[in-house]
């Protein structure tokens, strides 16, 4: 028999037994690279509990900017509230105090005008008991006062300075007042003996 029908009768051709070596390394290194895959099973948890944490520590990062961002933000509008607040305050105490002021020049405007006008209406002989009146009372306001500093405390008498200036300071509205005042009581005393 020759060596082709001994082929043909169930011995493999050497072309044959190349295709099935090839096969066989095919399958051996498929075999190999799945058990070194398998084998490296921890390396790839390693690598991806690196990568897990390494993503936690990004998302953190990113989640500490956001909140420094938005703390800035909102300390930025606490800031500008804050200044619009005390802008309107300012405003509004400017205009409290122009009305302060407003009504305070109409006062003493319409005391000057009150008092000229009983000045006016008071009969020469009354001005002049008026006048007399006034300088006996400021001299006994004075002797009182003297004997009123001579027996007064030191404290008492600091705090009586600070009253005496706050009243010259208001001294011409007080004056016009008390003129009116004397004046109003002459004229009801003059008018009392006529009856």
């Amino acid at each position: 028999m020759n060596d082709e029908s001994e082929n043909k009768m169930g011995s493999p051709t050497p072309e044959e037994l190349r295709q099935q070596v090839e096969r066989t390394r095919d399958e051996l290194g498929q075999t190999v690279e799945a058990l070194a895959g398998k084998a490296d099973a921890k390396t790839q948890a390693r690598e991806k509990a690196t990568a897990a944490k390494k993503q936690a520590a990004e998302k953190t990062a990113d989640l500490k900017e956001q909140a420094a961002e938005k703390a800035t933000a909102v300390k930025e509008q606490a800031a500008e509230k804050s200044a619009e607040l005390k802008e309107q305050a300012a405003e509004k105490t400017a205009a409290v105090k122009e009305q302060a002021a407003a009504a305070t020049a109409q006062i003493r405007e319409k005391t000057a005008q009150a008092a000229q006008a009983v000045k006016d209406k008071t009969p020469e002989p009354v001005q002049e008991k008026t006048a007399q009146a006034a300088t006996q009372v400021r001299e006994s306001a004075a002797r009182a006062g003297q004997f009123a500093v001579d027996r007064t405390p030191d404290p008492l008498l600091e705090k009586a300075d600070r009253v005496a200036k706050a009243a010259r300071a208001n001294r011409t509205p007080l004056l016009a007042g008390g003129a009116v005042l004397v004046a109003f009581l002459l004229i009801r005393r003059g008018r009392g003996r006529n009856k």
